[in-house]
């Protein structure tokens, strides 16, 4: 029998667009050597961006994923960038397979650690047990509200020895047990995701060294709920950690290394998605695009994005970080998801109306 290794180049040998063309129907999975050679061959080179990044610094999903969630049907394609609030997306919309763009390659090995994550416990006490290295507390189940979980795991000591013991079964499980190829600069890149989870806690913020800026804590944004009190965080419920769960068991969710602007990435996944017969629901961009306006290569996004094969409603979910004040408008929110249609925009783009940053806000709901 093959290594998972040897298969996988076999699969990056015989092309992407091949390996695409050979799947008859949309996959239920993938197996290792078909994940790792996506990982590989759709990724460009790692990218710099100046914060570590390790959570999501955004607050409001239960804003926008309510509408989602009743207007697109299971099955599809997702989109997405950064870290864990991915996860709360897929748990409501329930893609058929999402990819995870970002243009650090230490966001991948985030990624790849959390499957391993998810792979290796069976609910979420369990879950977040193994992340902040604590041990678990009496008392939680499958009912536990999001509210107890933290609030236990917030009370709870760190166990060194539990971090040692996670770390080197997150690496048997992706090494041994998946036969994904990583570098000594990749394991390095995953001891320090979960070390900063270790020294943090639920407490950790987006900017781990830096607090000048009042970014929510991880606990703060898995406990957020709508005005009903339904959480819809992917820790928010037993039933929402499994959903993801299963798809991680299914190597569904592809953490890809990629420039939203660059030459290869952002296109070759859509040529995978058009060869698999498919199209793209959700981009969720985060603020990734107020990064492109400055300098320009904001064209050569959308331009990109222009490739996609996309379904007739599709949507960005973007966010906006202090667009009120540079926009002069008032009805923009602040660090809180917004959609707009990917369809109308482009076409606002291919007839020169997009020109700023103000012109999405203007087209964001």
């Amino acid at each position: 029998m093959r290594h998972p290794a040897a298969l996988a180049a076999l699969a990056i040998s015989l092309g992407l667009a091949g390996f695409a063309h050979a799947q008859s129907r949309p996959p239920t999975r993938l197996d290792d050597a078909a994940f790792w050679s996506l990982f590989v061959e759709l990724s460009e080179p790692d990218g710099f961006y100046a914060d570590d990044n390790y959570v999501s610094n955004e607050l409001g999903l239960q804003r926008v994923l309510p509408n989602l969630e009743q207007r697109f049907e299971p099955g599809g394609v997702y989109l997405g960038v950064g870290p864990e609030q991915n996860f709360s997306y897929a748990a409501a919309l329930r893609p058929r397979i999402a990819f995870i763009v970002d243009v650090r390659r230490q966001n991948a090995m985030e990624h790849l650690l959390y499957k391993a994550l998810f792979e290796l416990t069976e609910d979420r006490s369990e879950f977040v047990s193994r992340l902040f290295s604590r041990p678990r507390p009496p008392g939680l189940d499958s009912e536990s509200t999001v509210d107890t979980l933290f609030t236990a795991y917030r009370a709870a000591p760190t166990d060194r020895a539990l971090f040692d013991t996670t770390l080197a079964s997150i690496l048997r499980v992706l090494v041994e047990r998946h036969g994904f190829a990583l570098d000594d600069a990749d394991r390095a890149s995953i001891a320090k995701v979960l070390g900063a989870f270790y020294e943090e806690g639920p407490e950790i913020h987006y900017v781990f060294r830096e607090r000048d800026q009042d970014h929510p804590s991880y606990f703060e944004v898995m406990e957020m709920t709508d005005d009903s009190g339904m959480s819809w965080s992917y820790l928010g419920s037993e039933e929402r950690f499994q959903r993801v769960k299963r798809m991680q068991l299914a190597n569904l969710i592809v953490p890809v290394v990629g420039d939203f602007a660059g030459p290869k990435t952002m296109r070759a996944i859509g040529d995978y998605v058009r060869g698999l017969g498919d199209t793209i629901d959700v981009f969720y961009v985060s603020n990734v695009e107020q990064y492109l306006f400055p300098d320009g290569p904001w064209r050569a996004f959308y331009d990109n994005v222009g490739t996609f094969p996309l379904s007739e409603n599709a949507v960005f979910i973007r966010t906006f970080f202090r667009a009120a004040r540079r926009c002069d408008n008032p009805s923009i929110l602040n660090r809180t998801p917004m959609t707009s249609s990917i369809v109308e925009l482009l076409e606002d783009y291919r007839n020169g109306v997009i020109e700023t940053e103000c012109a999405l806000a203007e087209r964001s709901r």
